[in-house]
Formats: structure tokens, C-alpha cells, sequence
């Protein structure tokens, strides 16, 4: 982990869905790019926030030449409050969310193509696999 330095703008205290959302702007001269476990933390201390999972960072841009990134992030009040408002998507991406249930949609595909194939009692044989 190298040197890194984080600014907020445009920040915003929003009651309604219990949280503060701003710019985040990053400056790194010299790395690729700063991870958003080392944002977090950083951002941790600099708002002095319990629990890093609390923290939603995303949508980050790599300014061309490097050396300069911003993003947009999110810090809730709690868990409950940024599972009910975030996207499911961003948090399973945290690893906050619900796991995936059913098949994927590759086996749906297969397994339709399969039941086109069969017929009579074969169908019902074919949609059974996997």
C-alpha cells in the first residue's frame, strides 16, 4: 500500500436514508490505483465509523495519465439502514447480501433446450436433470 490521499466534496448528510454521500477524489502519483478496502479504512478513521461494511464506495474513474481517481461514496448509520436502501447488487458485491438461489442462467437455457428435445415422459426426466 502506497501513498495515497482522499477528499470529499460535495458532501451531504442525508436523514432520510440515514447516511452521508459525497465525491470521493483520490490522489495516488505513482500507483495504478488504490483499492476500495484501503479507501474504506482510510475513510473510517477520517469519519470515525464502527463498522467498515457500513462504508459503500463505487463508481470510480481513473483520471487519463493516471494519478488522480474519484468515485462516489456512501457511509450508513448502520447495517440495517444500508440493507434496506443499497442495491442488492452492491451488496453482495460488500458481501452483505443474500447469496444466489436456483440455477444460473446457462442451466435454465440447457435444461429449456433439453425439455424441446423430449417428449412425453422424457420431458418430465429432461427438466429434472441437474
Amino acid at each position: 500500500m502506497g501513498e495515497f490521499t482522499v477528499r470529499t466534496r460535495k458532501f451531504l448528510n442525508n436523514p432520510l436514508l440515514g447516511r452521508k454521500q459525497f465525491v470521493l477524489d483520490v490522489i495516488h502519483p505513482g500507483m495504478a490505483n488504490v483499492s476500495k478496502k484501503d479507501l474504506a479504512e482510510k475513510l473510517r478513521s477520517m469519519y470515525k465509523v464502527q463498522d467498515v461494511n457500513c462504508i459503500q464506495l463505487f463508481s470510480f474513474k481513473t483520471a487519463f495519465g493516471g494519478g488522480r481517481s474519484s468515485g462516489f461514496g456512501l457511509i450508513y448509520e448502520n447495517l440495517e439502514k444500508m440493507k434496506k436502501f443499497e442495491p442488492k447488487y452492491r451488496l453482495k458485491r460488500v458481501g452483505v447480501g443474500g447469496e444466489k438461489k436456483g440455477p444460473g442462467r446457462r442451466a435454465k437455457k440447457d435444461t429449456k433446450n433439453r425439455m424441446k428435445k423430449a417428449r412425453g415422459k422424457e420431458k418430465a426426466k429432461a427438466g429434472a436433470k441437474k
